[in-house]
């Protein structure tokens, strides 16, 4: 498996727009390796596995490059699933979308199990489309096994590859197969044909469970694509739907809602809640949900926190807002509710605050207009005079205090800028001092505040890197 560092370039690296990417599903009943054969194929591991059926209930994408073509790689719920939830018609629902879309199908079996009547119903409905299928007989873990897989030719699938999801045996010959069916369907392109692209923007859409992300997901794509139900705790992976609008490409990531630890009851939901974690740090930016009608909670203000330690552009929603004080003029129910909780919204204070109904699919417009606003002023940064001039007013004014007989003087100050920024680049400031020891958090505070009262700059976090430029200073940064 890739390390971490691998995985954000690859995550960097995704370079295809749903225009013109082939999408690869994989389908099967439940149990039969589809999610670890997803990882194996995506090189990191995005879905979770587990050895309980029907752990996978959405379709969870991956961007991947393969000998040069851009494929959208999509893991589905298990087809024929037996769940003890209710969600049976659904999965089949989400696996039905995928094989529609697809260009290209991998068939997951078990070949520890043999056949299935799954497998055989499903076959026959396969043979039925005129997608191309590869059969992929999984869990073949040593050459005695091999003769195991060779009853699954009576499914009628010609190009059959017999691998270990879980050791990576034959996946070699499963990429080549997969890459030669591509090809054969006219989408051989070479690396000089590539079109340079806008960096594609990944959107995290965190919250705590039950406040409405997956119905946000399917009110922004006009779709079903994620599973949505009143249960808590739905969606279990962080699922990456591309979507385009407007010409701009995202990664919209919906997210598994994070619970208190106490209340992480299995260890696939705490699997879950890492990874929700993990999607925030991943992100470009976040989209904080909160339920408008039970109000702030405690767990909005934890996982805002997360938010806040990632140094992470945000935006909170007020979602649920048609339920808050319905009949009453919007513009009064905006101000009743900032009146109501505004001591509960300090945290986040760069984060832009818009009120919606995903369930409803109202004001959706007004999240990427906020999106577009944060994208500006990230393309915009303080100039170095104004800074500077600025900065020297606010410590002439409101002087820094004197610590062991020692007060903070600002040389210079100027903001950070990196070779190859993200899509939506955090400012930082780089600022020179006498002693770097001298900046308390608290004055801190009061310099960013300056800051953003000249250039408010909604939705982006900043911080400070210290530099001492006095000789002889121990602690010469922070």
């Amino acid at each position: 498996m890739a390390d971490s560092s691998s995985e954000q370039q690859q995550e960097e690296q995704q370079i295809a727009s749903e225009r013109d990417i082939w999408r690869v599903a994989i389908v099967g009943r439940p149990n039969v390796g589809k999610s670890a054969i997803f990882n194996r194929l995506a090189q990191r591991r995005i879905a979770i596995v587990h050895d309980k059926p029907g752990v996978t209930r959405d379709r969870i994408a991956s961007q991947i490059e393969l000998d040069g073509i851009p494929v959208e790689l999509t893991d589905t719920g298990g087809i024929g699933a037996t769940l003890d939830d209710g969600f049976a018609s659904q999965v089949r629902m989400e696996a039905d979308i995928a094989i529609e879309a697809a260009d290209l199908i991998l068939f997951a079996v078990d070949a520890r199990t043999g056949i299935h009547p799954i497998d055989t119903e499903l076959a026959n409905v396969l043979r039925r489309s005129s997608t191309p299928v590869i059969l992929v007989a999984n869990k073949v873990d040593t050459d005695k096994t091999e003769p195991a897989a060779a009853e699954f030719s009576t499914l009628g699938f010609p190009n059959q590859v017999n691998t270990s999801a879980e050791h990576g045996r034959n996946f070699p010959q499963l990429l080549e197969s997969i890459t030669s069916g591509l090809k054969n369907q006219g989408a051989q392109r070479s690396s000089g044909e590539k079109k340079k692209r806008k960096k594609e923007i990944k959107i995290a859409i965190v919250g705590r469970p039950n406040v409405g992300k997956s119905s946000l997901i399917n009110g922004i794509l006009e779709d079903e694509r994620s599973i949505v139900s009143d249960v808590a705790g739905t969606t279990r992976d962080a699922v990456d739907v591309p979507y385009e609008r407007s010409g701009r490409r995202f990664t919209l990531i919906d997210t598994a809602g994070i619970r208190k630890r106490g209340r992480r009851d299995t260890s696939v939901e705490q699997f879950s809640v890492m990874r929700s974690e993990r999607s925030i740090r991943r992100a470009d930016l976040c989209l904080l949900v909160i339920d408008a009608s039970s109000g702030v909670v405690s767990q909005d203000r934890r996982i805002a926190k997360l938010v806040l330690e990632a140094q992470k552009p945000c935006i909170v929603l007020l979602n649920k807002f048609d339920l808050y004080h319905p009949g009453a003029d919007f513009k009064d129910r905006i101000e009743q509710f900032r009146e109501e909780l505004g001591d509960d919204l300090f945290f986040l204070p760069y984060a832009p605050k818009v009120a919606i109904s995903a369930k409803e699919r109202q004001y959706l417009g007004k999240i990427f207009t906020a999106i577009e606003d944060v994208i500006h002023a990230a393309a915009a940064p303080v100039p170095t005079g104004q800074l500077n001039r600025l900065l020297s007013f606010a410590i002439e004014r409101n002087p820094p205090p004197v610590r062991k007989g020692k007060r903070l003087k600002l040389f210079y100050a100027t903001q950070r800028r990196e070779d190859d920024p993200g899509p939506i680049p955090v400012p930082e400031y780089m600022l020179f001092v006498n002693y770097t020891e001298l900046l308390t958090r608290t004055y801190e505070r009061f310099l960013e505040n300056q800051i953003r009262k000249e250039h408010p700059m909604e939705g982006l976090p900043f911080h400070f890197k210290v530099k001492s430029r006095v000789s002889g200073n121990k602690n010469n940064s922070k």
